[in-house]
């Protein structure tokens, strides 16, 4: 039942999302849009070495969306690289595979994400919820990336099947 993904908790996060502006200058930018529903999430990050320290958003989302936006923001600074990729898989493998929630990873950190695990049962809406993982991750591989390259910010656009055309 869909009351189930639209529970007060995740309407109360969707109506909260912190760091809900972009950033003036940062180190890279992603947008993931949903091709099912339009929702689209555009993220910027400033990193020091593979950590986050600063980070913006703009969120176009359904209630799912906002909800793991604003789940990914409370917690993203002072996130690693590798930290990001842990989370954002093990999202995907909850919603798609039947895994477990990321409740356990980095001490209980990213626990408020089991609050999503209702979704697993409705495909349909597994892209909206997982736009801010894949634009995390695409953002903070930009930076990365032009850390190391010295070349201006990147910013990309990601469907939720891959990188846009």
């Amino acid at each position: 039942m869909l009351n189930e993904i639209y529970n007060k908790r995740i309407l109360e996060l969707a109506s909260d999302i912190p760091h809900g502006e972009r950033l003036a200058a940062p180190d890279a930018s992603a947008t993931a849009v949903s091709k099912l529903c339009g929702s689209k999430v555009t993220v910027d990050v400033k990193l020091d070495g593979d950590r986050v320290v600063d980070y913006g958003a703009d969120v176009k989302a359904c209630a799912l969306g906002q909800a793991s936006s604003s789940i990914m923001a409370r917690h993203v600074i002072g996130a690693s690289a590798a930290e990001l990729h842990e989370v954002g898989a093990a999202m995907r493998a909850m919603l798609k595979q039947g895994g477990e929630p990321p409740r356990e990873i980095y001490g209980g950190k990213w626990k408020d994400l089991e609050v999503l695990e209702p979704v697993r049962e409705y495909k349909a809406r597994h892209a909206s919820t997982l736009l801010v993982f894949d634009a995390v991750e695409e953002a903070v591989e930009a930076a990365l990336a032009e850390k190391g390259s010295g070349t201006a910010p990147q910013t990309g656009t990601l469907t939720s099947t891959g990188p846009a055309a």
